[in-house]
């Protein structure tokens, strides 16, 4: 395998670890800021008290409350790049129009990892997971608004049950073979 890539040779570059509740988003982005020594920004501690409570009463959110979510993560991505030249998020950036929107805040190369699971995988984990806001019962309406990158779009896309360590090496290979330059939707064999 070649060497993973240094902070600064990718820098400056957003990396967004996408993808619906329960995919992996947090943990991945986590571990990938860890390796790439960079900053990590987790889109949930973007959100107003009032989308949590929305959500958490299982009713989803609009765009119009997104907007203001995506405004405030995308700044601080671009702030976070202006101070650091590399930064990782974790945020379900689920339509191409909030990708474009946080594209637009950050003002910087930006490159989306989608984390893909099935239905079922999903379900498994958010009936599993403790003390999240966000219900098993708005997986359906994630999925419904779900919109895969579009190959003239930055991004690759992975399988989510793969190891958080296989996803965050298969990662910095893409980073790295400079696939996120074309634009070309990478789909790695075996991810």
């Amino acid at each position: 395998m070649q060497p993973h890539p240094r902070h600064a040779d990718l820098a400056p570059v957003a990396v967004i670890i996408m993808g619906v509740s329960g995919s992996g988003k947090s943990t991945l982005g986590a571990i990938l800021a860890q390796a790439l020594d960079c900053p990590f920004l987790d889109g949930d501690d973007f959100h107003h008290a009032a989308a949590i409570a929305k959500m958490s009463a299982g009713e989803p959110l609009t765009d119009d409350d997104r907007w203001p979510w995506l405004d405030r993560l995308g700044r601080a991505m671009g702030q976070t790049l202006a101070s650091g030249g590399t930064a990782v998020a974790a945020c379900s950036a689920l339509r191409r129009s909030y990708r474009d929107r946080l594209r637009a805040a950050i003002s910087a190369p930006t490159r989306f990892v989608l984390l893909d699971a099935s239905l079922d995988e999903l379900q498994r984990r958010l009936d599993h997971r403790i003390g999240h806001y966000m219900p098993a019962s708005l997986l359906d309406s994630q999925l419904a608004t779900l919109e895969r990158p579009g190959a003239d779009e930055a991004a690759t896309s992975f399988a989510a049950i793969a190891s958080p360590q296989h996803l965050r090496d298969a990662t910095l290979t893409w980073l790295e073979a400079g696939d996120s330059q074309t634009g070309r939707m990478g789909r790695p064999s075996g991810h």
